[in-house]
């Protein structure tokens, strides 16, 4: 009797499991995540995540079922573990490479030097082509034993790095659903406020255009605020 196959969404959750976690969207896909659900509703197939290289495709092997394949070049190499590293003579603290950053890895402020830290950087080149400047590199973190191999894919990485790379992902989107939320919510007050008194922000004078144009700033808002749930 052949066994039946696991849920779509729990094949999904054990493939998220054994990927790197490193949101680097090498393969194609906004995260892990997304590449996990497209392999399991057999959208993608299971050699598209460089980070995690012949090992890592050996593991979504054993999950799907799926034959073994080499890594296909079109989403990258397997490589050896790099971090970011900025240089302080020439960031200009222009912030958008900590957006970028998907795990909340870099630190610093508006028109301030900018740093990162080590152990939080999952190497995933985001922050590097948003740099203005080009103030951003990469470079690889060695082994303790300089008489091996440098080590690739798994090797280079672990579980424990994979499960903080993921709790840091999470709670960056959740800080920066937040923050998106709070800046709606500011925008939407003060597009209340001027609403109430229409007339004082608008350089119309006639009282049934302004009736009219405030119906339809009105009817505007009521869209926007049905479409947020989606």
């Amino acid at each position: 009797m052949t066994a039946t196959p696991p849920p779509a969404d729990a094949l999904a959750a054990r493939i998220l499991d054994a990927l790197p976690q490193t949101q680097c969207t090498r393969c194609g896909y906004p995260d892990c995540a997304a590449y996990a659900q497209a392999i399991a509703q057999q959208d993608a197939p299971i050699n598209q995540c460089p980070p995690g290289g012949a090992q890592g495709i050996a593991r979504l092997s054993v999950i799907t079922g799926r034959a073994v394949v080499p890594l296909n070049p079109e989403f990258g190499i397997e490589g050896l573990r790099s971090v970011a590293f900025i240089d302080e003579d020439w960031c200009i603290g222009c912030t958008l490479c900590i957006e970028a950053c998907p795990t909340d890895a870099i630190y610093g402020t508006n028109k301030r030097m900018h740093g990162v830290i080590e152990a939080f950087c999952t190497g995933c080149e985001l922050c590097i082509p948003v740099c203005p400047v080009d103030c951003i590199l990469l470079e690889p973190v060695h082994s303790a034993d300089s008489s091996l191999a440098p080590p690739t894919g798994w090797d280079a990485w672990s579980e424990d790095l994979a499960q903080t790379a993921r709790t840091r992902y999470a709670a960056a989107q959740s800080r920066r659903a937040t923050s998106a939320d709070s800046k709606r919510a500011v925008k939407a007050l003060k597009a209340a406020d001027k609403l109430s008194d229409l007339a004082k922000h608008s350089r119309i004078s006639d009282p049934a255009e302004l009736e009219r144009k405030k119906a339809l700033i009105e009817a505007a808002m009521a869209r926007a605020r049905q479409r947020k749930p989606e």
